[in-house]
């Protein structure tokens, strides 16, 4: 039984301690949010899109020295 109470001790105060830590924390404002997301959302296509791309090319090159 006393492992269990350590144990949930331990528990409230990680948890405590969490707590504390995200009260430090600088969230950021709505529109530092959405502007970030954009920036990702972005970066996320234009990677996606020079991957395809670039695969396709590969692909075709390979079909050229493979026959």
């Amino acid at each position: 039984m006393n492992k269990i109470a350590a144990a949930v001790t331990g528990m409230r105060t990680f948890w405590g301690e969490v707590r504390t830590e995200l009260v430090k924390c600088v969230w950021p404002t709505r529109s530092e949010l959405v502007d970030s997301t954009i920036v990702v959302a972005i970066a996320v296509v234009a990677l996606g899109a020079y991957i395809g791309v670039s695969d396709t090319l590969i692909m075709g090159l390979l079909r050229i020295l493979i026959r």
